[in-house]
């Protein structure tokens, strides 16, 4: 968070124009700033990252089968399903957590209309070979990004990539307007239409072209956002020394696989992974250990969205033994820039104390 002097300062015109909401100054200047930022020609805004996916899926008209992962958050396979659309479960790739693209075309019928792959802790999909698949089969690409804000690939801009990005940029993200998202995406002509699908289809003051709903970021969430980004990449740089940090205290443990930053790649340190090898209770017993001295680490993804409750007998998880495997195992310890090195030392002398459970 800026501090609520900086916030205050920001939101005071707004007791004067008295105008809260419905695309204004506030908002079309985050705009203009992320497109900056992102280095992307199209951006819109949406209230949540959730949200924005769902009017992305039908602003490009998918159908049929998506191609995506159940290792991610429920909002990725509840978006496809809530737009009627059937989601198809590829594996991951065990090094990064990401869609394993060797997998995908073995997984297009004659109803796959697109692929939703997402980027994982910071981690970055293989792009360039899903582009190519794309291309092959004439598939649409929109990448689950919410963990991907302000990440570099050779230099460019993740929401450069696919046929739109959605971002998230809820309170736990290493961007955040309160609560937010937006997507990027190519075609300049779709801004019209998902600008009319978050403001319940409206084109004009008496034109209603589209069945739409609300999903419009307000000016309280815009101008947190404006405060935010001034401070974005030193934040990053923050979490890149916390990341650092941990990955010197715990390099070298037995039975723990710690996170790589991947090559090309500049990074945004959004989350801190470790995978716990052995007995899939060794993963409990250290995080209950934490949970003991009030450190709150979680079991990110766990379980697989192919595993929800609310999808049973629909999925069969044993056809992603990757992911399986890594939501068994996975634990995400705390990161944030304001994380002291004396509480990361705290975190990781309490996991290297139970190194009995590891192997």
């Amino acid at each position: 968070m800026p501090s609520l002097e900086e916030y205050i300062e920001e939101i005071k015109d707004l007791w004067e124009s008295k105008v809260l909401t419905n695309t204004a100054k506030k908002h079309k200047q985050l705009e203009t700033e992320l497109v900056k930022y992102l280095n992307s020609q199209n951006i819109t805004l949406f209230t949540n990252g959730h949200l924005a996916l769902e009017y992305i899926i039908e602003a490009l008209q998918l159908s049929g089968e998506v191609i995506t992962t159940p290792f991610t958050f429920a909002s990725t396979t509840h978006a496809i399903v809530r737009k009627g659309l059937i989601p198809v479960f590829c594996d991951i790739n065990l090094n990064n957590f990401t869609i394993e693209t060797t997998l995908i075309e073995s997984l297009i019928t004659e109803r796959t209309s697109a692929i939703i792959p997402v980027h994982v802790y910071g981690n970055i999909c293989d792009v360039e070979e899903i582009e190519r698949i794309a291309k092959k089969y004439n598939l649409k690409v929109i990448y689950d990004a919410a963990h991907a804000f302000g990440i570099t690939v050779n230099g460019k801009g993740i929401a450069n990539f696919g046929d739109a990005s959605m971002f998230s940029f809820h309170a736990t993200k290493v961007f955040n307007t309160i609560e937010g998202g937006a997507v990027t995406f190519k075609d300049a002509s779709l801004k019209k239409t998902i600008e009319a699908y978050k403001n319940f289809g409206l084109t004009g003051p008496e034109n209603v072209e589209y069945i739409g709903g609300n999903a419009k970021m307000n000016e309280f969430q815009a101008a947190m956002g404006l405060c935010n980004l001034r401070y974005i990449n030193q934040e990053i740089m923050k979490r890149k020394k916390v990341f650092e940090r941990y990955i010197d205290q715990l390099e070298g443990l037995r039975g723990i696989h710690l996170p790589k930053i991947q090559n090309g790649v500049e990074s945004n340190y959004a989350y801190f992974p470790i995978v716990i090898e052995g007995n899939t209770n060794n993963r409990n017993i250290i995080y209950e250990e934490l949970k003991k001295q009030n450190i709150f680490a979680r079991k990110y993804f766990y379980p697989l969205t192919n595993m929800f409750d609310c999808y049973k007998d629909r999925f069969d998880s044993n056809l992603t033994p990757v992911a399986q495997y890594i939501a068994d195992r996975v634990l995400t310890l705390p990161l944030y820039a304001d994380l002291s090195f004396n509480d990361v030392d705290r975190i990781t002398t309490i996991i290297k104390s139970n190194s009995s459970v590891l192997q």
